[in-house]
């Protein structure tokens, strides 16, 4: 069953969702997103209209999704793999690595490299709405700048209890995002973060240890 959402702040229970999908609708205000991911709950925004077929009345827009697999894909931050060929770049020097330096340069990155793709989500209101959790202090990013000091990838994502959700990360230059990655699960690991959610298998995050855990086993660890 997948619910409708009102102005109040409440989600279903993730047990009765139809692949993921437990809700659509409500809004992105910075209360209904923290809800959400302390429940292991993140939003899909829209896709084009006519991927919803008859779920939408004439003159519709496209609602906010609400998902929370309860097959979660993660990363365990004192399990991430770091191949010779990333351990050789990490100790190049190419590149160097700050947290929270560009928040706004990062997620306007991962939304133009994806405004392509098909169900590409990552447009004007949601950029909006963790940009304002970012400022809030929930949301955080990783950057990774070349020699010339331009930025070359990176990523961000939201802090729910111990769990790290990743949201997007780019590339502009080779092997940018995993740098950020890696970082990013160091500096967790030191902060007693056990955890970084995936939300979706890649061959890109699975090749760095991403593992399959049930959704009961996420939430002992928020």
């Amino acid at each position: 069953m997948v619910y409708r959402l009102d102005d109040d702040l409440w989600f279903p229970d993730p047990e009765g969702g139809t692949d993921g999908l437990i809700a659509v609708g409500g809004d992105l205000s910075p209360e209904r997103l923290l809800l959400a991911y302390s429940h292991g709950i993140f939003p899909w925004y829209p896709f084009k209209k006519e991927d919803w077929g008859d779920n939408l009345a004439p003159g519709e827009e496209p609602r906010i999704q609400w998902y929370c697999p309860l097959d979660r894909f993660v990363i365990y931050t004192d399990k991430v793999h770091i191949s010779h060929s990333m351990r050789n770049l990490i100790n190049s020097g190419k590149y160097e690595v700050s947290f929270n330096q560009d928040f706004e340069s990062v997620i306007r990155n991962c939304g133009a490299l994806r405004k392509d793709e098909e169900g590409a989500w990552l447009g004007p209101e949601i950029t909006a709405a963790y940009t304002e959790l970012h400022k809030m202090g929930n949301a955080y990013s990783v950057e990774v700048w070349d020699q010339d000091q331009q930025l070359a990838g990176g990523l961000y994502g939201v802090m729910a209890g111990k769990i790290f959700c990743g949201e997007s990360m780019f590339s502009l230059k080779p092997s940018a995002s995993k740098l950020a990655l890696i970082y990013l699960a160091m500096l967790l690991k030191e902060n007693g973060v056990q955890m970084i959610d995936c939300q979706m298998e890649t061959p890109h995050l699975k090749s760095m240890g991403g593992v399959h855990i049930t959704y009961e086993e996420y939430m002992r660890n928020m």
